[in-house]
């Protein structure tokens, strides 16, 4: 299925049920899209939305270690994620998480939280001129114990 800007995403729902749906952001400009895909699907069943950032932390620092850059940063796209749903007529539930790992993290929640769907957003990168998904994406799409929905941003 190829979906085009402005086009809707119709669900069978005998295909597929949502009840919850996670949604990992990073600040970046796909969190926009991500939280707003998530919205529209769990709309169509009433479906609860958790809304997660990851801090990864270093290794040298303690787990629960107060790192304020990164934790404004993590409270702005939660704050972002929150006024996006409100714009969608939708509430969310966000958490903010600090793990050694970004993907363990990830699985850990839905795992947690029971999740239908894990929506996540990512840019289009290059590393040495090849497509690279980096190393959050297939750990996500390897370990999750549910379906994984991806949004890739436009190539600029």
């Amino acid at each position: 299925m190829r979906l085009h800007r402005g086009e809707t995403i119709i669900v069978d729902e005998q295909y597929m049920k949502l009840e919850r749906v996670l949604v990992a952001v990073n600040g970046k400009d796909s969190d926009v899209e991500t939280v707003k895909l998530a919205c529209d699907l769990a709309k169509k069943f009433k479906a609860k939305v958790y809304v997660v950032y990851v801090i990864e932390v270093k290794r040298s620092l303690p787990l629960d270690a107060t790192i304020e850059s990164e934790i404004e940063k993590a409270e702005k796209a939660l704050s972002r994620a929150e006024e996006i749903a409100a714009e969608h007529d939708y509430e969310v539930e966000t958490d903010l998480v600090q793990a050694r790992e970004v993907g363990p993290a990830i699985v850990d929640e839905a795992m947690e939280r029971d999740v239908d769907l894990i929506v996540m957003g990512f840019g289009y990168k290059k590393r040495f001129g090849i497509f690279n998904l980096g190393r959050v994406i297939p750990y996500v799409l390897e370990e999750a114990p549910c379906r994984v929905l991806l949004y890739r941003e436009n190539i600029s």
